[in-house]
């Protein structure tokens, strides 16, 4: 027998995104080409798809651990990374799912309904989509984004549209199996029934379904017997059946009793005070079962209960019940079809929302906070100068800096980008002006930038140092190496070489 599963925890990583590539092209007689590095591939997704052929959340309990694969990484000759694949998972219909919170994110109603449980991360882009007119040629490319990770809570609940209810051994089961082709478990012992059942059943021209919930018994709220846990898959229901055993051997018990105790039960459990009740009282093809009924019926009648004397071993009065039932169902889907369609609220972001936020922290640090500055932190490749640079440029552009100078933030001061394990801690130094592009000379070799420390501590030699009258007069000359400023003819000699030209 398959093993009954309706609440499990689920931990969702999707795949993270592939880096870029750096990458420069080189053909014959053009050994730069210009930049030709490709993006890299998105990460993969996981997906819930309600599947009629799956019926239970076991396969979750057994693997609750669930991880899509990683996009590739970017190609040179201008060739992205090839993407991960999704993983597609089918759950049942019925399911609701839950965050960390305990909030419910999503409601799984009707076969094909899907639900993103986690997003792969975006692919980085490589050094060709970062060239632009004043970056013509990028020595770094952004990393791949981090897959979504989430802890979502799923259970299940029936989608029936009637419910019975009652007392174990009150003859639910087989009263499930007169009306329907369900087969459930039936023995002479309580809680023969540890699971709920489903049988579909036709009336006329309506066709329902019908669950059969686990025997609820005094105190169930405090965890006796089965407890309320199975009470989720009457959530959906449109009418509650109270089934009331009228030939119980249990001389403490009568049905008006038992009534009052689920009730109770429901009561504590809550949420179901607008559903219809219906009684149906069972087992009245035995004598004792017969007159217990009869006894009974006007006083359930004047609570304002609609009440049938049924008997799942005779089938004596299921058709009146059924027939009830369907109308229920057939006012509730009529009505349903009148409601009028849901408005979805579209609550935009404001055009000058600058996306981050700036809090200034108890030990003089200071926290950003935002989707975007995380992750722009998370596509820089820490191990290249200028993609450090080129983060900076954009943190700058976006307005972090002015930001932290209005919070009091000084050179030095600790910054705090993100949080967890992807927070980057760095002391700040205030940009003076943003272009880490402008790269130029042997003070701004490839891969490096004027703002990082060390850039502009180059070490001055002997050989370096010029006289004031060679500093004044280094360019009028046509030296032998333009590229460095010292000169291989002294003053007198020039001097004197000018005299001869004159001469001559």
């Amino acid at each position: 027998m398959t093993t009954f599963i309706d609440s499990v925890t689920l931990y969702a990583s999707a795949g993270k995104g592939g880096d870029g590539c750096v990458s420069v092209k080189r053909e014959k007689f053009k050994p730069l080409g210009g930049p030709d590095g490709g993006n890299g591939g998105r990460g993969g997704d996981i997906i819930l798809v309600v599947d009629s052929s799956v019926t239970t959340l076991l396969d979750f309990h057994h693997s609750p651990h669930r991880k899509a694969t990683s996009g590739h990484q970017g190609f040179g000759d201008r060739k992205d990374g090839v993407s991960g694949e999704d993983l597609i998972m089918a759950v049942p219909n019925g399911t609701v799912i839950y965050d960390e919170d305990g909030q419910q994110i999503a409601d799984l109603i009707g076969i094909g309904t899907t639900f993103l449980a986690a997003r792969g991360g975006h692919g980085g882009l490589g050094n060709l989509a970062l060239a632009s007119s004043k970056r013509r040629a990028p020595g770094f490319a952004l990393l791949g984004e981090p897959g979504e990770e989430r802890r979502l809570t799923l259970q299940l609940k029936s989608v029936a549209d009637i419910a019975l209810v009652g007392f174990p051994s009150a003859g639910k089961s087989s009263l499930i199996a007169a009306i329907s082709a369900a087969r459930p478990k039936i023995a002479d012992y309580p809680f023969t029934t540890l699971v709920p059942n489903l049988g579909v059943v036709q009336a006329g021209d309506t066709r329902f379904t019908v669950a059969d919930v686990p025997g609820l018994i005094p105190g169930a709220s405090q965890g006796k017997g089965l407890g309320l846990q199975f009470l989720r898959h009457v959530e959906r229901c449109v009418a509650l059946v109270h089934v009331l055993d009228c030939g119980t051997l249990e001389t403490d018990r009568n049905p008006i009793d038992d009534l009052d105790a689920i009730e109770n039960e429901l009561a504590l459990y809550g949420g179901l005070e607008d559903r219809v009740r219906i009684v149906a009282l069972n087992k009245v093809d035995l004598p004792d079962g017969k007159a217990m009924a009869d006894m009974v019926e006007e006083q359930l009648k004047e609570k304002g209960y609609e009440v049938y004397k049924v008997s799942a071993a005779s089938r004596e009065g299921l058709q009146e019940l059924l027939y009830s039932m369907a109308r229920l169902v057939q006012r509730e889907r009529a009505e349903a079809a009148k409601e009028e369609r849901t408005r979805i609220i579209l609550r935009p972001i404001a055009v000058d929302d600058s996306g981050f936020t700036v809090q200034k922290n108890g030990d003089d640090s200071f926290s950003v906070r935002g989707q975007k500055v995380v992750r722009w932190v998370r596509q820089t490749n820490f191990k290249n100068a200028e993609a450090i640079g080129y983060l900076a440029d954009r943190l700058a552009q976006l307005g972090v800096e002015k930001e932290l100078f209005k919070k009091g933030a000084v050179a030095g001061s600790e910054v705090r980008i993100g949080s967890g394990d992807n927070e980057v801690v760095f002391e700040w130094e205030p940009t003076i002006e943003a272009g880490a592009e402008q790269l130029a000379g042997f003070l701004h070799r490839r891969g490096e930038d004027s703002r990082l420390e060390g850039a502009w501590n180059t070490v001055e030699t002997e050989r370096d140092r010029l006289s004031d009258d060679e500093v004044a007069r280094q360019w009028e000359y046509n030296v032998a190496e333009p590229t460095n400023p010292e000169m291989k003819l002294t003053l007198s000699e020039i001097q004197e070489s000018e005299t001869e030209s004159n001469d001559k």
